[in-house]
């Protein structure tokens, strides 16, 4: 770079600019790019974090995807049997990335105590069953331990316990009732274990148990069940390995993904990378719109030097880019800032959970957030790529300015 360009950086960056109308400016312009990418930052990482939380939990209780009888599909509860020996069973050897599959069958039934009842759905599980989520999630007691034994042991929601008045080592009733509507079948069960979720669809209707009580009371042989759940490696394959599953099961079994199962909440969640859209588009804009202001401004301010510099020989796009050059420097400024005070933000709601949410409406009982380096980066360099864009056009007014002019009405 010339001697002019160099002289005309440090007297645009350095601090011998000192007009307090474009120092009021900058100052606005710097921090409407840190406010965008703190509300940028929070929105992808509140919002991304609330989806998979509530992803996880529902495939926490449900798997990622069910295969059942076919008039079963719609239903909690699992009506008709089919065979635990299935070709895919206990290895899902056809398709790749299955973590895990194991047996289940519901059934529904009324807890009964001295003061209270509550419908619940008994979820028999197998030995097969993964533990892994409901081990994050227990805050009481232990986990059930299946063997080939009958097992009159359960796992209980929080919700539950706390209605029902019920703690670890209590016994109570259950009532399962009968289709020909005869005298219910009662059982008598020991809570061994209280989770706690969050999701509140969940924790007040599951009790999980052994699922020999489901055969025993439908009449069911030992090597009948009421369906299987896959757990997949990587959920973001839900469809496709849906799909795969779909084509190895057999005609008289359906696969069914818990997107599907539950199409209302993932609708719901698929709304909400639109709103990430129009923030992410709104916050930008505006960012944009101020550096713009500056920028004209900063180009306003120093038209005598401009005169000079055309005067000295310089071209309008090697002055052009001492501008862009400036802005770099004020769109990283804001940047820095903004990731400052956003990273710090989400880390404290991270580790400390200061917001809290109404699981009833967010099935979370404090806002998820998830950090990706990935998206921190991505988000960045498309603000400092987008507002440089914008610049391109208010940064030609340079060359309309004619040194002449600039020089004599200096």
């Amino acid at each position: 770079m010339n001697y002019e360009l160099f002289l005309a950086k440090r007297i645009i960056t350095g601090k011998q600019y000192k007009s307090s109308i474009s120092s009021s400016i900058i100052k606005i312009a710097i921090t409407a790019i840190a406010l965008g990418i703190i509300i940028m930052l929070i929105s992808i990482a509140s919002v991304v974090g609330l989806q998979k939380k509530i992803k996880e939990k529902i495939s926490g209780f449900n798997g990622h995807i069910q295969i059942s009888n076919f008039e079963d599909n719609n239903s909690q509860i699992t009506v008709s049997p089919i065979s635990i020996h299935q070709d895919f069973y206990p290895n899902f050897k056809a398709v790749d990335g299955v973590k895990n599959i194991q047996s289940f069958a519901t059934k529904a039934g009324i807890i009964r105590t001295e003061t209270d009842f509550e419908g619940v759905i008994y979820k028999g599980v197998h030995t097969d069953y993964n533990w892994s989520f409901f081990k994050s999630y227990l805050i009481e007691g232990d986990l059930l331990k299946i063997t080939d034994k009958r097992n009159d042991n359960v796992l209980i929601s929080k919700l539950t316990a706390n209605r029902l008045g019920l703690k670890l080592k209590d016994k109570f009733n259950l009532f399962f009732m009968k289709e020909n509507g005869s005298a219910p079948n009662l059982r008598v069960f020991t809570v061994v274990g209280i989770y706690n979720s969050g999701f509140k669809d969940f924790d007040e209707n599951y009790v999980i148990g052994d699922i020999k009580h489901v055969q025993r009371l439908n009449k069911w042989k030992s090597d009948q069940i009421g369906g299987f759940e896959v757990l997949l490696d990587n959920f973001d394959e839900l469809e496709e390995k849906g799909n795969e599953i779909y084509q190895h099961v057999g005609s008289t079994l359906n696969a069914q993904t818990i997107a599907e199962k539950h199409a209302a909440i993932f609708e719901w969640l698929a709304l909400l990378n639109t709103n990430i859209i129009v923030i992410i588009a709104i916050m930008i804009l505006i960012s944009g719109i101020n550096m713009i202001t500056a920028l004209l401004v900063l180009i306003l301010e120093r038209t005598q030097m401009i005169g000079i510099l055309k005067s000295l020989g310089s071209s309008n796009w090697s002055i052009r880019k001492v501008f862009l050059y400036n802005a770099v420097y004020l769109i990283t400024k804001g940047l820095l800032w903004g990731n400052f005070i956003g990273l710090g933000l989400l880390f404290m709601q991270k580790y400390f959970g200061v917001i809290q949410l109404n699981p009833e409406n967010y099935y979370v009982s404090e806002a998820p957030v998830y950090i990706s380096l990935g998206h921190v980066l991505l988000l960045n360099l498309g603000t400092l790529i987008l507002c440089l864009l914008m610049l391109l056009i208010p940064s030609y007014l340079v060359s309309k300015i004619s040194p002449v002019k600039a020089i004599k009405f200096a």
